[in-house]
């Protein structure tokens, strides 16, 4: 194998390990979007849930109040 040959091969293997990381660099900012949309549901449901159990509580202690009444 010729010095020329060696070069195009490392060449050809320096591309392809440089498309690689391209591409996991890519799939890295996907997932960091997708984790940031993920969070940002989560809380909405966290405020869902704590808004319901804030009107549970209002309707227990009405009813409560009602009972005793």
């Amino acid at each position: 194998m010729t010095i020329d040959e060696r070069l195009d091969r490392l060449t050809e293997r320096h591309e392809a390990l440089t498309q690689s990381v391209e591409l996991i660099v890519r799939m890295t900012q996907d997932n960091a979007k997708q984790i940031a949309e993920h969070t940002r549901q989560i809380g909405d449901l966290r405020q869902a849930a704590a808004t319901l159990l804030q009107i549970a509580q209002i309707r227990e202690n009405r009813i409560s109040g009602l009972e005793q009444g």
